[in-house]
């Protein structure tokens, strides 16, 4: 189970997030306190928006803990958004296409979740990705695939026009479906270099955790509060989305209401045993 942090909202340095807290990602990478996999040493990356339309990132295949660059990066960029993850690996390859963030065109997205039975199902998920997306898919985990899947529903390509959460939706219904009885968890944020989306979706499973935190200066979402002051930090609702567009207050809407509603976790089981 991976961890991962985002930020939108007045322009700071990556390590107010990434490296200084005292339960910061660099921290979790070593000792998460609300993930199955203790540590997150299988790669990390930075996906962060400044000059030009497209994010920058740096990913590299080592613990992030035990990177030397990664306390100057943080200290001297300087973003109003931008993503880190630290990864633990379910299956596929520790590569530097494989690590997080994922990035196409202006869009920057990072995943902590699972599809069962990957091996079956790479091909049908890969097949959601329009041909002109899928010279992008540079990797090999199913984060990827879905990532290129979701933009292939209206977010990328000529007239896009279609709403994120609504096309996420959309994606995450049709991964349901070819999911069938076996789990699928989808804890992940997307960005486009203005707002900022952050999902927190199952369907035959208990969705992963995900917080946040808003002020007057931007929100941080991350999977599990960055200090001991559990008391700030507001719980993201299962099947629901955090949307943080410029210049807006935060809203957490309900998937439900863009047709999205993930069966009970006890019929899944029932169904599996069946």
């Amino acid at each position: 189970m991976c961890r991962w942090i985002a930020y939108a909202g007045r322009t700071i340095p990556l390590e107010h997030y990434v490296t200084e807290p005292s339960h910061s990602l660099v921290s979790q990478s070593i000792a998460a306190l609300e993930s199955t996999a203790a540590t997150n040493g299988d790669g990390f990356g930075l996906g962060w928006y400044g000059d030009h339309p497209e994010p920058g990132r740096y990913r590299e295949v080592q613990p992030a803990w035990s990177d030397d660059n990664l306390r100057y990066l943080c200290r001297h960029l300087r973003s109003h958004l931008f993503f880190a993850h630290v990864r633990a690996a379910t299956g596929t390859p520790i590569t530097r296409p494989n690590c997080h963030p994922f990035a196409c065109g202006p869009w920057l997205f990072m995943h902590n979740g699972y599809i069962g039975d990957w091996s079956r199902l790479r091909r049908p998920v890969e097949a959601l990705i329009p041909d002109e997306l899928y010279p992008s898919r540079a990797g090999t985990t199913d984060s990827e695939a879905i990532f290129l899947g979701l933009l292939g529903c209206g977010l990328m390509g000529p007239g896009s026009r279609r709403d994120p959460v609504d096309a996420t939706a959309r994606a995450l219904a049709r991964l349901t479906d070819l999911a069938g009885a076996h789990p699928f968890r989808f804890t992940a944020a997307l960005a486009d270099g203005r707002d900022l989306y952050a999902f927190r979706f199952a369907a035959n499973d208990k969705a992963n955790s995900l917080y946040y935190r808003a002020s007057e200066d931007g929100v941080v979402v991350a999977s599990e509060p960055l200090d001991r002051d559990h008391g700030a930090w507001t719980t993201v609702a299962e099947n629901s989305v955090l949307v943080a567009r410029r210049d807006a207050p935060v809203e957490i809407l309900s998937l439900a209401q863009f047709g999205l509603a993930a069966p009970p976790v006890e019929d899944s089981v029932r169904r599996l045993r069946a």
